[in-house]
């Protein structure tokens, strides 16, 4: 056998992945990044945390449904969107006033970016809750990272309604 080819054979198989930690997960709301159209794209911690909280809040948990059961993964999923918020917010507070371990997803990304999540957020920062960040894939930063323009600085200013018209899409209102 070649190096060439033995190098390609090493290359092609995957490792086992690490197993899931079993350190306690402190009482809390976790944020938790999830993949942008590629499941390997989570995070080991990411995993961690799904599989310990005590409940995880989806912005659609069909989709959430799908990320779980790729990893073995079963958890009471509640849907919690712009729809769903206002009715469902309460209970989530109690819920952290009580020392629960909830997750917050949305579909793809990061929660709290153009999505109700930064309300929950708010309130439970104000009545004392911890709130912990849970970073992974970026899309704005993936774009970024190929688009071949300077990375120094650049600036979101939320998304385009699908429905405006091209120019007027990033024109200040």
């Amino acid at each position: 056998m070649t190096a060439r080819k033995r190098r390609f054979l090493l290359m092609s198989r995957h490792p086992p992945p690490p197993p899931l930690s079993e350190a306690p997960l402190a009482p809390g709301l976790y944020l938790v990044a999830t993949p942008i159209g590629n499941l390997r794209d989570i995070t080991l911690r990411a995993l961690d945390i799904l599989s310990a909280a005590d409940m995880v809040l989806a912005e659609d948990t069909r989709v959430t449904a799908k990320l779980m059961n790729a990893y073995g993964l079963s958890k009471k999923l509640e849907r919690y969107d712009e729809h769903a918020a206002e009715r469902t917010a309460p209970k989530i507070l109690r819920a952290l006033a009580d020392g629960a371990r909830i997750a917050l997803v949305s579909d793809a990304g990061t929660p709290m970016v153009s999505d109700p999540g930064f309300r929950l957020a708010r309130d439970a920062l104000a009545q004392g809750s911890d709130v912990f960040p849970v970073p992974g894939a970026s899309a704005v930063l993936a774009a970024l990272a190929v688009a071949g323009l300077p990375t120094d600085r650049f600036l979101f200013a939320g998304f385009p309604h699908p429905k405006a018209r091209r120019g007027a899409r990033f024109s200040t209102p």
